[in-house]
């Protein structure tokens, strides 16, 4: 296990140090840019011309949803994102917070509040999340490379919190520590008969000490994050990597002890001086465990992220496992000569182990797709997206804010 974390490790630094030499200034459109603010304006003689500055460094926005994946069905709700800048904007990175509540067809209710806040200059960097749901999950099992068993849905009621705090060590580089706190309850395996039948979770659960009936995982995580992205929604060029060690221990009320490392690789290439928006965008995500046993609902996998948009073309947790390693090319494009309308080509690999036979990286499960992009502010290069993406027996529309990575 800890050879191929070790591959995954130095290939990760390598690539991360070779895409970091071919850095360019900072690319400005040259090509005049609409929104569907600008066009409602037009349409109905607000306004004859499109606004082309930011008159202001924060902004707050109301945004009704309706989304659709094969997870959650149609997905109903609102969302208030407000953006601002706590510094020279030529030095300080958008700050956002964002408020998100919605209900689906397929029993899913959750509310989530994030936010990603930096000082002036960057110098501290605070980040989080936290959620309250009720959800079901389609359970496959554990690992890649083996033929589907068939679906074993599972209700469960969850609490995710986390929160770090991120301190400039130099120009683009931090370092930070934080605390997550996950908790699940009410877990109801649909096809689980104590008489006739077992369930993937029950097997797990019980093999691996932990209740069948609801279980916690928390822990401590210390991070080193580098980013020289443009901009943290949709960005043209930069990179952005984050190294989370997160130790899960029983005195902060987690089941069981465990270590895991985390990993995130995100590099952005913009072809065109002049179109900017043409971007080639990678995107690299693993977690390790190294020691001790996680939760079932805590392992990681298709959809672990956390806007649930890793491994479009299947179903949340499709495939998961204690270690799981994921990533993804796209290529972005604009299709209208005024920037409101574009589209993405996208592909993707991922791998899982169980505790049995399948080793991380023996086996790899493909997906891709394609979608349009639908630019609702320009300042803020908010966009709603449309996905079509498919995989090894599945398929399905997937729709959400802002790009996937």
């Amino acid at each position: 296990m800890f050879r191929y974390f070790l591959s995954a490790s130095l290939f990760f630094l390598s690539t991360s140090c070779a895409l970091f030499a071919q850095e360019k200034a900072a690319l400005k459109d040259t090509v005049a840019q609409q929104d569907v603010n600008d066009i409602f304006k037009i349409l109905f003689k607000k306004n004859k011309k499109a606004d082309t500055v930011l008159k202001k460094n924060n902004s707050l926005a109301l945004l009704p949803t309706i989304g659709y994946t094969p997870s959650t069905g149609f997905m109903f709700g609102a969302e208030v994102t407000n953006t601002r800048v706590f510094g020279d904007p030529n030095t300080t990175t958008l700050s956002i917070f964002d408020v998100f509540a919605a209900m689906s067809t397929n029993q899913l209710v959750f509310i989530q509040l994030k936010h990603n806040v930096y000082s002036d200059a960057n110098k501290w960097n605070v980040e989080g999340s936290w959620e309250l749901g009720k959800t079901v999950v389609l359970d496959h099992g554990i690992g890649t490379g083996k033929d589907d068993p068939g679906v074993s849905p599972i209700k469960y009621t969850y609490i995710k919190l986390y929160e770090n705090v991120y301190r400039k060590i130099f120009d683009n580089f931090y370092a930070g520590a934080g605390i997550a706190f996950n908790y699940y309850t009410n877990i109801d395996d649909e096809k689980h008969d104590a008489i006739n039948s077992k369930t993937r979770n029950h097997f797990y659960s019980v093999k691996n000490g932990f209740p069948t009936f609801g279980y916690a995982a928390s822990g401590l995580l210390l991070n080193l994050q580098y980013d020289t992205r443009d901009q943290p929604f949709r960005a043209y060029k930069g990179l952005y990597a984050n190294v989370t060690l997160r130790s899960n221990r029983k005195w902060l009320g987690s089941d069981h002890n465990a270590t895991q490392i985390k990993t995130e690789f995100r590099k952005y290439f913009s072809l065109s001086r002049k179109n900017p928006e043409h971007v080639l965008a990678y995107w690299l995500w693993g977690s390790y465990l190294l020691k001790g046993a996680i939760p079932y609902l805590e392992l990681p996998g298709t959809g672990s992220d956390i806007n649930q948009r890793m491994g479009r073309g299947y179903t949340i947790a499709r495939f998961k496992g204690p270690s799981y390693f994921y990533n993804e090319l796209e290529y972005r494009f604009p299709i209208t000569a005024n920037k409101l309308i574009s589209g993405v080509t996208f592909f993707n690999m991922q791998t899982a182990n169980n505790q049995r036979n399948i080793q991380l990286f023996k086996y790899w499960e493909a997906g891709g797709g394609a979608g349009l992009r639908i630019l609702f502010n320009k300042h803020t290069r908010t966009n709603l997206c449309l996905d079509y993406g498919f995989g090894n027996g599945s398929n399905g529309v997937f729709v959400g804010i802002n790009e996937a990575f």
